[in-house]
């Protein structure tokens, strides 16, 4: 069973509950906000399920509330921040915002972000950037129990390893692609499990090795104590970008890859590698928003394959569920919304 909330409804909701963890009101409002959008954007994985996961963080002592950024390098174009494994959703945020006034004074800004606390959705930064006319691209690693296999493995050595690339479009809706490097989030297998639903063939393997479709193997310890594995999209083409992103957002900022057995630890920490690149201090702004239109408007021009509704581009599905999740609410399964009402309860008796 599954209910419906009213987005406003549920944010006012997420926010005392980070409150309770020790975050200033404007810490809470802002993590439950970026949480929210992300289940209205469609993306659950990412939204109001990581509240247990953040509480737990807390509690164990490897999330601190009220922690911003610190600055270790800042050159202008470059910059190295340590987000102390403070909250993602603000850490996140500060390090993006620095990199945009920059970009726009130099033409470019790289920024290396290390130890931030979970940085939720990718494409949120993204969505920043273009709405400042500027491109973005971001690397991000994962340092937590790791979940997905090495292609040709049989067991998870690394993190989900998202991948983001943001790109303005003129007058119209900016192109955002936002991805994980697994076949699919390690979230939308923990909404699947929590609704008792199974997934198409070709996303799991459970703890021995073999094919699953049971999402429970990379949510609860199976029968030998042990988790089964996410598989990477395409292949050893996944495998090489998941790769990439660990070696980008995790070696080069500095915030360090995963090398070792799991833990049960629930903090999860991301190092993201994000470069931005003005147009318009680049020179190539009229052409670029000429050729962005222009192969937008061929790609569409493609007749709908059949038994589909034609082609979308990147960050379209998220602003048509922001649409639709604004009128009619945000479906959240029994199994989470006990979870986080789990939560809350440990706060409470803290």
């Amino acid at each position: 069973m599954s209910q419906l909330i009213p987005a406003a409804e549920l944010r006012q909701h997420i926010t005392r509950i980070i409150a309770m963890t020790g975050s200033e009101p404007a810490e809470a409002a802002q993590v439950a906000g970026n949480l929210v959008m992300a289940n209205l954007s469609g993306h659950d994985s990412h939204g109001v399920g990581m509240v247990p996961r953040y509480v737990d963080a807390v509690l164990e002592g490897g999330l601190s509330p009220n922690t911003g950024v610190k600055v270790l390098l800042d050159t202008g174009p470059l910059l190295n921040l340590d987000g102390q494994r403070g909250y993602g959703q603000i850490t996140g945020v500060q390090a993006i915002t620095m990199g945009i006034e920059r970009a726009k004074q130099h033409g470019v800004c790289t920024v290396a972000l290390s130890r931030s606390h979970h940085l939720g959705r990718i494409g949120h930064f993204a969505e920043m950037a273009v709405a400042e006319g500027l491109v973005s691209v971001h690397f991000v690693n994962v340092l937590s129990r790791p979940v997905v296999a090495p292609f040709g493995g049989g067991d998870g050595r690394f993190g989900t390893n998202p991948c983001c690339i943001g790109v303005p479009m003129g007058k119209r809706e900016p192109f955002v692609l936002d991805f994980a490097t697994s076949r699919v989030a390690q979230g939308k297998m923990r909404v699947a499990h929590n609704k008792g639903e199974q997934v198409p063939p070709g996303y799991l393997i459970d703890e021995n090795g073999h094919p699953t479709n049971d999402p429970g193997v990379v949510v609860v310890p199976q029968s030998n104590g042990l988790f089964g594995a996410l598989m990477t999209f395409g292949d050893h083409k996944g495998f090489g970008m998941a790769v990439a992103c660990e070696l980008l957002g995790g070696a080069l900022t500095g915030s360090g890859t995963w090398h070792r057995e799991a833990d049960h630890q629930r903090a999860v920490l991301n190092g993201m590698l994000t470069m931005l690149i003005d147009p318009v201090r680049l020179g190539t702004q009229n052409l670029f928003e000429q050729e962005t239109l222009a192969f937008a408007d061929w790609l569409r021009q493609s007749p709908d394959a059949p038994g589909t509704d034609g082609v979308h581009m990147a960050g379209e599905p998220e602003r048509a569920a922001r649409i639709a999740r604004e009128k009619t609410g945000i479906l959240i399964d029994d199994a989470t919304w006990a979870e986080i009402e789990a939560s809350e309860k440990k706060l409470q008796h803290g």
